[in-house]
């Protein structure tokens, strides 16, 4: 599993659905792009979202990155993003053959989500929806990216 994680000041997600335009929006916390591979399960979810939540990048009184999500109260934005094991070594287009199929990979996509509520609460995770397209708004504050890996 594979989060790129990056501070923000503000986030959103816009997705076109059939049913009308769906909206979500943080403010200061994380976005967190999320990448699932095939040898991919409960504990690599459970890894991630700890180290997630737990991840000291935003600044104390000293100006120190020492400072978790929980510490300041923010808001995360999960997005599921399988290009992050897109493979561009070979050619200029890039494989996706180390990205998980999508059923396999939505349902850990939605445990993490899960994961993600136990530790910060409910109303401080947000989400696109697995496989929309999407229009992803980032205000990195920083910038601050980091990538946090379960192997």
């Amino acid at each position: 599993m594979r989060a790129l994680v990056q501070r923000v000041s503000e986030g959103s997600v816009k997705i076109n659905t059939e049913g009308g335009e769906y909206f979500r929006e943080i403010g200061l916390g994380m976005v967190i792009l999320l990448g699932v591979t095939h040898t991919d399960g409960i504990d690599e979810v459970r890894f991630v979202a700890n180290k997630c939540s737990n991840l000291r990048i935003f600044e104390d009184e000293n100006g120190k990155m020492n400072l978790s999500l929980k510490d300041v109260g923010g808001e995360v934005l999960v997005i599921s993003q399988f290009t992050l094991y897109g493979d561009a070594r070979k050619g200029n287009r890039p494989n996706f053959i180390n990205a998980a199929k999508p059923e396999v990979a939505e349902e850990l996509y939605e445990k993490f989500i899960e994961e993600m509520k136990n530790n910060l609460g409910e109303n401080k995770v947000k989400t696109g929806i697995f496989g929309a397209m999407m229009k992803v708004k980032i205000c990195n504050d920083g910038p601050v990216t980091i990538i946090v890996e379960s192997k």
